[in-house]
């Protein structure tokens, strides 16, 4: 069964006109078998914490196997470059990336938007991108502000709402679906419970 590992949280800032500042995607790490997949690369200039992360779990950056962007804006793909022994996979609705792990299409963001599904032994997780972004997008029941299609983008908000028991944001902390709240950092979920980094978040 997959373990999930987030290497680095999302971020986004806005200034009082509504216009972007910063923004910075979620980084993912995906573990089954032999497989190393990384979901969403951040933005260029991570590197030095990306590293650190993937260090302190016994992992070098030229392990990974494959990438996984979610959509292709630069801060999701900035660090592909990192992993040197990986193949970034062009994803679609329904590929199956290792077993457990496969692609659910997310457009509305972008019209290449994908999201990553994660089947472990107890619960599901979605590595949303910004087809879901933040916990305010679900509370509040909107799509991502930036989007090229609303309609598309609150059916994809939809399909991984019925399918998540957790969401990995684009651009926020993980959080629960039945609790409507963040999750304790560090935010690992591993095949069995008691294994190292498998520990399911409150």
């Amino acid at each position: 069964m997959p373990a999930v590992f987030l290497l680095k949280s999302g971020s986004i800032d806005w200034d009082k006109f509504g216009q972007i500042l910063d923004a910075r995607s979620s980084v993912t790490m995906i573990i089954n078998g032999q497989h190393k997949i990384i979901v969403d690369s951040g933005l260029l200039g991570e590197e030095e914490p990306l590293c650190k992360a993937l260090a302190e779990l016994g992992v070098k950056p030229e392990e990974i196997d494959c990438i996984v962007n979610t959509h292709s804006h630069p801060d999701h793909c900035g660090n592909n470059h990192l992993f040197s022994g990986a193949k970034v996979l062009t994803a679609k609705e329904g590929d199956v990336i290792a077993p457990g792990v496969w692609v659910l299409a997310t457009p509305g963001h972008s019209m290449d938007s994908v999201s990553v599904v994660v089947e472990t032994q107890m619960k599901t997780i979605v590595i949303s991108g910004d087809a879901l972004p933040t916990l305010g997008n679900f509370l509040k029941k909107v799509p991502p502000a930036l989007h090229v299609d609303c309609d598309l983008a609150v059916a994809s908000m939809q399909r991984i709402l019925a399918l998540a028991d957790y969401v990995v944001p684009g651009h926020d902390f993980p959080f629960s679906i039945s609790r409507k709240a963040y999750v304790p950092l560090p935010f690992r979920i591993g095949p069995r419970e008691g294994s190292a980094g498998s520990k399911l978040p409150d």
